[in-house]
């Protein structure tokens, strides 16, 4: 499957959430969730009901928008989380979080998950010193990520950074603004994931 290139405020509207694809535009009186918070198309402003599969399936295409995976990496990831130990739903989003482009993002150093996987794509960043070109690259507790020297000086990381307040950074990570780094100190947790996601449906619908 080819990767969407179509408009970003689409997925927001089609999901009914502000997924964060387009930076800063999205907290602006620009964004399309806003202006129009109901789904694309003709029919988006119809209340019609949703049966117990539509809920399942909304609310795995919502995580798989909201990451930025494929259906195959994401059912690669949900086989991942169920043969490992604890609940399958929780394991599920901690893999997701722990994928390089998110922690970029999660980091300040990107405005938004699609432009740190860009940034990722073309060797921005370092992982424990060593040059990782990966997006899905997986990090462990103690990883340590670092803005490549060449691109210390880049402008738009530099306000990327600064519109990012340490507030808004995971307490499973921790920021070095000085050096350009982050650290990872813990496995993401689920009471650190605020995004209004219920995984149970997730499971429920690749449970059949």
């Amino acid at each position: 499957m080819a990767r969407y290139n179509g408009p970003s405020c689409r997925l927001c509207r089609r999901e009914g959430l502000k997924l964060f694809l387009k930076g800063d535009r999205c907290l602006s009186k620009k964004c399309a969730m806003d202006r129009r918070p109901f789904p694309p198309g003709t029919a988006g402003q119809r209340k019609t009901k949703v049966k117990e599969y539509g809920q399942q399936l909304r609310e795995k295409q919502k995580v798989r928008r909201y990451y930025g995976v494929l259906e195959r990496q994401f059912r690669g990831y949900f086989k991942l989380a169920d043969r490992a130990r604890g609940v399958t739903g929780e394991n599920l989003l901690s893999l997701l979080e722990s994928r390089l482009d998110n922690v970029v993002y999660r980091l300040g150093f990107a405005p938004s998950r699609p432009m740190a996987r860009q940034m990722v794509r073309h060797n921005h960043f370092t992982v424990n010193g060593k040059k990782v070109n990966i997006p899905s690259y997986r990090l462990k507790k103690g990883d340590t990520i670092t803005v490549a020297e060449k691109k210390k000086k880049a402008e738009y990381i530099a306000e990327s950074i600064k519109s990012r307040g340490d507030n808004m950074i995971p307490d499973w990570l921790s920021l070095d603004r000085v050096a350009l780094s982050g650290h990872m100190a813990d496995m993401p947790r689920r009471e650190s994931i605020q995004t209004p996601i219920d995984e149970q449906l997730i499971v429920e619908l690749y449970s059949k």
